[in-house]
């Protein structure tokens, strides 16, 4: 009985997905949609360069950077608020799309970067010609991401089949919490270690920069930035869209039963390690893709986007924005990498203390972060006009017998 408590529908599916979409909802996500695809790409396209209305191919870029990072926060938020998985790793899979897209890009520059050559200037420098003499200096692994296709299909494999190996000993060995915590650390650090090797032929510390051209056109021409920007934006959309409604249906109940407890559901027989793992490969592919689209708007990667740190921020900006809400790691991302921008620039050397106190200030005061802010502005409201209201005290009726002092005494 106590199983079928735990898992009876508040609601039926139907209502579940309207509430879950609620008009006010929909009205929000329709304006901010209207206002990133179409308000700013037309300001950059079609405003004056002298008008204080138009905004920059440079500026659309960053804002197209932030987007990205708002689809890592988003992969994050699946696993940490709706599962209760805490992965210090996402950024490793968000790195992994990033450098296979980022492959694609190097051996499209063709002969004109510095050594004027066919393969990338790095490898010249570190005279792979030597080492891999038989495909003129190309690493052949390299040799099939010149075909565009291929890359893309690796943005999305290879990270869903090293979420996998790595989710499956882990989740089938039952590691949890904060364990699977440290071993998702210490991954992306073996990974961070290995990529920043310059044998391992992914560029060593520099990484993959001085990109030229995407499918024939000019990476940095502002029409090219433009469609960069409008994937990244109608990539956050469709990845909004679809952990909204992964988290409407029964899996997404599941899902909060795991994160509330596991063990209950564990015993009422669902294969907790397959939900768990399902969950963490879905993530690693969303952080793939955004990590693609990342790369060409930045125009560079390197082994410092997967380093333990960067995880460690985004976990930051769900906790900032509000995690277990779709919308709150979204605020969270945008927000606090548009804080770091400036802060960077004003702040530098303090910026890492006030991402910490941030951190530790919105943990401690804001537990549902920035998000939940007026419905816990709205409770302590009301819990202060609670107090304020004068206690009522019930009046004796009238033909009530008067209680002498010696029966109020016994």
């Amino acid at each position: 009985m106590a199983t079928q408590r735990y898992f009876r529908y508040p609601q039926p599916q139907s209502r579940l997905m309207t509430r879950t979409f609620s008009k006010r909802e929909l009205i929000l996500i329709l304006l901010l949609a209207l206002g990133g695809l179409v308000v700013l790409p037309g300001l950059n396209a079609f405003v004056p360069a002298a008008s204080a209305l138009h905004v920059s191919s440079f500026t659309l870029s960053v804002y197209g950077k932030y987007l990205t990072y708002a689809v890592l926060a988003l992969g994050v938020n699946l696993l940490w608020g709706y599962t209760g998985i805490l992965s210090l790793g996402q950024c490793l899979f968000f790195s992994l799309g990033g450098y296979a897209l980022g492959m694609y890009l190097m051996l499209m520059i063709g002969k004109l970067g510095q050594y004027k050559t066919d393969i990338p200037d790095f490898m010249v420098f570190l005279e792979f010609v030597t080492k891999y003499p038989a495909t003129g200096g190309l690493p052949p692994h390299w040799i099939p991401f010149k075909h565009f296709w291929f890359a893309a299909a690796m943005v999305v494999t290879v990270p869903a089949v090293v979420a996998y190996g790595f989710g499956w000993l882990a989740f089938r060995s039952r590691i949890k919490g904060v364990y699977f915590s440290i071993l998702s650390q210490a991954l992306t650090y073996a990974a961070c270690l290995m990529f920043f090797r310059n044998d391992f032929t992914f560029g060593g510390n520099n990484g993959l920069t001085d990109f030229k051209f995407l499918l024939g056109y000019d990476i940095n021409a502002p029409g090219t930035k433009r469609v960069l920007y409008l994937c990244s934006a109608g990539l956050l959309l469709l990845t909004y869209l679809f952990c909204r409604w992964l988290t409407s249906t029964k899996f997404g109940l599941i899902q909060r039963a795991i994160r509330d407890s596991e063990n209950r559901v564990l015993f009422s027989g669902y294969a907790t390690a397959d939900f768990k793992l399902f969950v963490f490969v879905i993530a690693a592919i969303i952080a793939g893709l955004g990590g693609a689209l990342f790369v060409p708007q930045v125009g560079i990667i390197n082994p410092s986007e997967m380093s333990p740190e960067k995880s460690l921020e985004a976990v930051v900006w769900v906790a900032v924005g509000g995690r277990g809400n779709m919308l709150g790691p979204i605020l969270g991302a945008i927000g606090i990498n548009s804080l770091k921008s400036y802060a960077t620039h004003a702040w530098a050397e303090e910026w890492p203390y006030i991402l910490g106190f941030l951190f530790i200030f919105v943990t401690v005061f804001m537990p549902k972060g920035i998000i939940g802010l007026p419905a816990q502005l709205g409770e302590i409201k009301r819990r202060y006009r609670a107090r304020q209201q004068p206690t009522a005290v019930p009046l004796a009726p009238e033909n009530a017998p008067p209680v002498s002092s010696e029966g109020a005494g016994e």
